[in-house]
């Protein structure tokens, strides 16, 4: 974020500054620098938020660092009480906590709890810790010696998340990771930072020891240290495809076990034989949902054969009906975008796409609050007849911003998406359970969906995309989490027998 001129005398002087958690308190920042924080229904701004230096950094991997040999060697057992202590604070403060992702990100209340409640399932899974740190055990692999896996923590770990989920991707990694035994250190979206603090002031009061969680607010300088610090074993990251190569080459580069999920470009493949109306319901749900602003929304609808002007048409008669408006409204379905800054940049692909030949059904330019309220809305927005190499269907949009694409058959479908740069998740729509089959089958994405439009999967298993949607080798959350966070060591064992002991310069063998 573009950090803001504060003239002398401005009103934004005196608002609340978000600082750091580090060691266990609140740590109000050093360097001088800091960013805004909007509240993207109003269009104000109502705090600060700090900006850490390499310096300030550098304080918190020292806590961390300092935290994870007790920490690590803490029972498995105390761990968990804990967790079970983190679980049931979260869920108890879960309104207190929905409601400044509200304020900071522009979610309505019920997508903000809805987020609460996908992040609470990652705590309630990490809450598992003893089964899943299980190793293996072989007896007599050879005369008298036996063999074993454990699994031990990486040391000190970080996690850099999104705007668009403020609460449920931190949730992701931290309960994995310090469940496993890691130190960790959070450093969250400059854009809507509130909710890392409570979190770690619940985490602080559930019986976290000091330095083992940890939150560093910043922007690029705080990323950049984190990539190079040397006591830093492993990151993960959530963000646009770009950023997640260079997290990935630079993490990489600097020794460290990265995971970096990036972008995303859902398609949605409805067949002719599909519940029209079911599909235009989930494709509506899907791709308006947090004003568009998940990075498994559906960006994209492939309706193959004589399906298309049907859901088009269902599409469209929905649309006036999403209520869009501030959160403070109960009857608010659909939220404002984050800054003024995305919105107008969202609200340029109506403009490149009609240019470059598809049809704007439906303008979100054309909803009052675009053109009356300060705040950063854009209304529902529907382009039919896109095509591969029109810009609104190249880029990631990120906005409530639904596309239509219209194919002949299956097999151009299943080709346009595989042909694809990402491969985060797809659905497909149809009664034909042997197409859904098939499709599963063919599709070269990472999260699949039959007749359900965002197959975000549950906490016991793992989140993670395919080509330019995931640079690394695990997915996220789940098992992949916990083998991420941790590294198998094998030990190979023999307890003395002085009348068996002999000299032997071969190769063991297991005999």
């Amino acid at each position: 974020m573009t950090q803001l001129a504060e003239p002398a005398g401005s009103a934004a002087t005196s608002l609340p500054t978000i600082g750091h958690w580090i060691g266990g308190r609140r740590v109000a920042g050093t360097s001088g620098r800091r960013g805004p924080v909007f509240n993207p229904a109003t269009g104000a701004q109502e705090k600060w938020v700090d900006f850490a230096s390499t310096d300030e950094l550098d304080v918190a991997v020292a806590a961390a660092r300092a935290a994870f040999p007790a920490w690590r060697a803490t029972s498995i057992s105390k761990r968990t009480e804990i967790l079970f202590r983190i679980r049931n604070l979260v869920e108890q403060h879960r309104h207190e906590i929905a409601a400044l992702l509200t304020a900071e990100h522009g979610k309505v209340p019920s997508d903000a709890l809805g987020e609460l409640a996908r992040g609470l399932e990652n705590i309630e899974f990490a809450c598992g810790i003893p089964q899943l740190l299980k190793g293996g055990f072989t007896e007599q692999a050879s005369t008298g010696v036996d063999v074993y896996q454990i699994r031990q923590p990486l040391g000190v770990v970080a996690g850099i998340t999104p705007f668009n989920f403020p609460a449920m991707v931190p949730m992701w990694m931290f309960a994995n990771a310090i469940a496993c035994g890691n130190a960790f250190i959070l450093k969250p979206s400059e854009k809507d930072p509130s909710a890392s603090i409570l979190i770690a002031e619940l985490l602080h009061e559930a019986g976290v020891p000091d330095g083992v969680f940890n939150v560093v607010q910043g922007d690029k300088v705080a990323v950049d240290r984190i990539l190079e610090h040397p006591d830093i074993a492993a990151v993960s990251f959530v963000g646009s495809t770009p950023i997640a190569r260079y997290i990935y080459e630079t993490g990489t580069r600097n020794d460290k076990r990265v995971q970096a999920l990036g972008g995303a470009k859902n398609h949605m493949l409805v067949l002719p034989d599909a519940d029209v109306d079911m599909a235009a319901d989930a494709a509506v749900s899907a791709g308006y949902g947090s004003a568009g602003e998940r990075c498994m929304a559906i960006a994209t609808v492939v309706a193959v054969g004589d399906v298309h002007d049907r859901l088009v048409d269902a599409i469209k008669t929905r649309l006036p009906k999403v209520q869009v408006g501030p959160g403070s409204d109960p009857a608010s379905e659909m939220g404002p975008l984050v800054t003024r800054q995305h919105r107008d940049k969202v609200a340029s692909y109506l403009d490149s796409a009609a240019e470059q030949g598809a049809t704007v059904v439906a303008d979100g330019r054309e909803h009052p609050l675009f053109k009356d309220s300060d705040g950063f809305f854009l209304g529902t927005s529907l382009i039919d007849d896109v095509t591969p190499e029109m810009d609104c269907y190249r880029d990631e949009i990120f906005g409530p911003v639904l596309t239509v694409m219209h194919v002949d058959t299956y097999d151009e479908a299943l080709r346009l998406i595989n042909d694809n740069p990402y491969g985060n998740g797809t659905a497909i729509f149809t009664r034909d359970g042997g197409a859904a089959r098939q499709f599963q089958f063919d599709v070269n994405v990472g999260m699949v969906g039959v007749n359900v439009p965002i197959p975000v999967p549950v906490a016991y298993y793992s989140f993670g995309g395919w080509k330019a949607s995931l640079f690394g080798d695990l997915h996220m959350y789940g098992p992949d989490g916990i083998q991420f966070y941790t590294r198998s060591k094998v030990v190979t064992s023999r307890w003395p027998d002085p009348a068996k002991s002999s000299i032997n310069l071969g190769f063991p063998q297991t005999r």
